[in-house]
């Protein structure tokens, strides 16, 4: 069993993982010097190099990304801020093998600016998402959310900041949950086996 993880920055999902004790053998960035390939280092973690920009198409360069992770035979790849869209014949390379997280309760803001666009919006609830990756962006079927209150005072940055606390708990428990066969997909929809359950709902100050 082991899971390779594709970032882009700083990994603090990654960091999470590996903190949590799950067998992360490698971790891929496409950006240069990101701050998460030395984090991972300091983990004992082997990092790799990928870089987009290296590449004349978004084809070209998921087929070099897929030989590299292949390298390290996962069970499992996890994006932990992988800021990469990627191609239909990647994701179906690894069938219900790819796992994300993502900030905000799926289906609503997939994408990007996710906090200021809850906040705009007006949004009670805000939170995370650990999803199964398609070729439809963001759209995957969800394994687990976590839900924080907005409160009248939050900013972008403080949201942020209260739902990437929820994100590094919430990851490491569906790749855990992954990795102990406990996920199945039914028409479109992820059961957990056993009593775990999908929605944590924190309204700790």
């Amino acid at each position: 069993m082991s899971v390779v993880v594709l970032i882009s920055g700083r990994g603090s999902n990654m960091q999470a993982l590996i903190e949590a004790g799950l067998p992360v053998t490698a971790v891929i960035s496409n950006v240069p010097g990101a701050a998460g390939l030395a984090i991972a280092a300091q983990h004992g973690v082997p990092g790799r190099l990928v870089p987009h920009k290296d590449f004349d198409s978004r084809q070209a360069f998921d087929d070099a990304l897929a030989k590299e992770i292949d390298r390290f035979s996962p069970r499992l790849v996890a994006l932990a801020g992988f800021m990469r869209v990627l191609t239909p014949g990647f994701v179906l390379r690894y069938p219900e093998r790819l796992l994300n997280i993502h900030p905000s309760l799926l289906p609503a803001f997939p994408g990007l600016n996710t906090h200021e666009r809850a906040l705009a919006a007006g949004v009670k609830l805000h939170g995370c998402s650990v999803h199964f990756v398609t070729a439809d962006l963001d759209h995957g079927p969800i394994v687990a959310q976590a839900a924080i209150p907005v409160r009248p005072d939050d900013t972008a940055a403080s949201l942020a900041q209260r739902v990437l606390k929820q994100e590094h708990a919430l990851y490491a428990r569906a790749v855990r949950w992954f990795l102990e066969g406990k996920l199945a997909i039914e028409n479109g929809t992820v059961n957990v086996k056993g009593n775990d359950a999908q929605l944590v709902f924190d309204d700790s100050p």
